[in-house]
């Protein structure tokens, strides 16, 4: 038999061989390195999401923490920036809280070596089961305070790390069971409850709480939206993307956004008035939005300087500029045609100032280049 490393090492070799191992009894699949790693902190930052996959399946201890400086195994995940893998331990499981040997989480693990997407994720994280809690009667309830059908739906809206409210709508609309008044107030009274409970309980939570508020306030414009009118939420949406004349912002969905921030209901929460603090001073119109500032508060990313965002929906990774004035950012075909209603009264001033930048722009280069061709000569005359 192979000695206890070594097995180790033929664990995370790959999927086929590590399956035929786990089936030996000899073979431990929470068995400790010379560092106290398990297999299962290997495959996870190592970035093997299959691996991983098995691991768990054969019983690995997703909060083992018998590593030399502490780190668990969503640690490891964090440092990989594979969502897929933060996301499995989190579902797994995975304690967020636990710090190691300096004092960080798996999440500042995760941001100090600039991984935001995987400190998005287990910042926005809410276990399905915490969920389903609501799907069953309690104590002497006739019926569950949430359908079990509307659960899977309204859990892909809690786990949305995009707080854009077109895209909230958007998720709200594409699933037929959410798409209901009826359905939406039983999901929002949840959402109310979840917030209520995040903010009572010992280890309190204000940014799962804020964010719990938040989807409540969408979930319940989408159903007064629904009652009171016959385009659906098709209205809603519109207006949400229409833009004023003058710069084409979205001034409905800044003050929609703000008025969310401003009902949040525990009036002495540390992070609202955080919010409060950042919003309250910049006019409508301006930098930073009531979105931004929400956005990075709730998900932990940091501004929004590494990526490029849809105009419509807030999708990151946005590339597709309008054809005409190059200055707004799409996801898709789709998001282009919903916006052009409102984008088409500011299109050609964005594309004039536009060419206008690019032309001073040119024309401070060829300035910068005749002065130093000047200086160049003048050298030359001296010497």
């Amino acid at each position: 038999a192979n000695p206890p490393r070594q097995r180790l090492a033929l664990l995370i070799r790959n999927v086929q061989e590590a399956s035929r191992l786990l089936g030996c009894k000899d073979v431990r699949v929470n068995c400790l390195d010379e560092y106290g790693m398990t297999p299962l902190m290997h495959a996870a930052y190592k970035g093997k999401a299959d691996m991983c996959k098995l691991l768990l399946q054969h019983g690995a201890d997703v909060n083992c923490n018998e590593h030399e400086h502490g780190y668990t195994a969503l640690m490891f995940a964090g440092l990989s920036g594979k969502t897929d893998i933060t996301w499995m331990m989190l579902d797994a499981g995975a304690e967020t809280d636990v710090v190691n040997s300096v004092g960080r989480t798996a999440a500042q693990m995760a941001a100090f070596v600039g991984q935001h997407d995987c400190v998005t994720v287990i910042n926005n994280f809410f276990s399905r089961a915490r969920l389903d809690y609501y799907t069953k009667p309690q104590g002497l309830e006739k019926e569950p305070k949430l359908p079990p059908k509307l659960a899977g739906p309204l859990h892909k809206v809690i786990m949305s790390t995009n707080l854009n409210p077109v895209k909230m709508v958007m998720l709200v609309k594409e699933n037929p069971l959410l798409a209901e008044a009826e359905a939406l107030e039983k999901c929002r009274r949840v959402m109310e409850l979840i917030c209520e409970k995040c903010i009572k309980q010992q280890d309190m939570n204000e940014v799962l709480a804020m964010k719990m508020h938040y989807i409540s306030c969408v979930l319940g414009k989408c159903a007064s939206f629904l009652k009171d009118r016959e385009d659906k939420l098709d209205g809603l949406i519109k207006s949400m993307l229409k833009g004023r004349d003058s710069d084409g912002f979205p001034v409905y969905q800044e003050k929609f956004i703000r008025e969310c921030i401003r009902k949040f209901p525990f009036c002495d929460a540390t992070l609202l008035q955080q919010l409060v603090r950042s919003i309250a001073p910049v006019e409508i119109g301006n930098d930073p939005t009531a979105l931004s500032v929400m956005t990075q508060a709730i998900t932990g990313q940091v501004g929004f300087m590494d990526a490029e965002f849809c105009t419509s929906c807030g999708e990151k990774g946005a590339e597709k500029r309008c054809s005409i004035c190059k200055m707004v950012i799409y996801c898709g075909q789709a998001c282009q045609k919903m916006h052009w209603f409102t984008h088409k009264k500011v299109c050609k001033i964005l594309q004039e100032q536009r060419e206008k930048q690019e032309a001073e722009s040119a024309k401070l280069r060829m300035q910068q280049s005749t002065g130093t061709s000047s200086i160049s000569e003048t050298k030359y005359d001296t010497e």
